[in-house]
């Protein structure tokens, strides 16, 4: 199996958590393929994968595999430890998956967010706005459910999750996250130990790298 990957990448982040919690690291290779949120698509991606993002898996045999929830659900399978990851049914399975949306679509606001800010004149003021206000309300959802997060299995809902923070870490550093959501900084701050998340944490090795995405501005309100 092959995995086009990109170091930086939070949903690449997201899969290789599960690779590493499924003990699949020696069975899958990995491909720097690196997506380009603004221009031509790298045509590399767009080979297999006509969204032009990734994770993308290539499994001989089978069709490129895409997004990174699919992905995710697929190597689960392939495992016999997948089903702690990702519930089969009922309660459990619901509220994994449901936390994945969340995670997954903090991720993606987090990600819009950037890619309008990089535009030109700084991107529009009411886009700006909306992106902030639904990255602030997961936030506090987040916050109102850390309790719900460290008493439940580990599993893809607090992979995502971890994956969103880390984004937040990663490019937007100045946002004061932590200090104004102390429940949700506590579980996220237990959880950097584990052996797949300190395996796959995003480093900026290029200094801050904010450009002109302004802060959340939490603890200033």
């Amino acid at each position: 199996m092959k995995l086009l990957w990109s170091p930086k990448s939070p949903f690449v982040r997201k899969v290789m958590i599960v690779i590493h919690e499924l003990g699949l690291v020696d069975r899958i290779e990995l491909v720097r393929a690196v997506a380009m949120p603004r221009g031509e698509p790298n045509p590399v991606i767009l080979k297999e994968n006509p969204l032009g993002k990734i994770p993308t898996l290539l499994v001989p045999g089978l069709p490129p595999i895409f997004d990174s929830a699919v992905i995710c659900d697929w190597l689960s399978q392939l495992s016999a430890d997948g089903e702690s990851l990702i519930p089969r049914a009922g309660k459990p399975r619901l509220r994994q998956l449901r936390w994945q949306a969340l995670g997954d679509g903090l991720t993606e606001n987090l990600l819009l967010w950037r890619i309008e800010c990089l535009g030109a004149d700084g991107g529009d003021a009411e886009m700006i706005a909306s992106y902030r206000a639904k990255v602030r309300a997961a936030l506090a959802v987040l916050e109102d459910e850390a309790g719900d997060l460290a008493s439940t299995p580990f599993g893809i809902g607090q992979i995502a999750i971890l994956c969103a923070l880390g984004q937040l870490d990663f490019r937007y550093s100045q946002s004061r996250w932590r200090g104004a959501h102390p429940k949700l900084t506590a579980w996220s701050e237990l959880q950097a130990d584990r052996p797949s998340v300190a395996a796959t944490v995003i480093v900026n090795d290029q200094g801050a790298d904010e450009g002109p995405i302004m802060n959340l501005t939490f603890g200033e309100d």
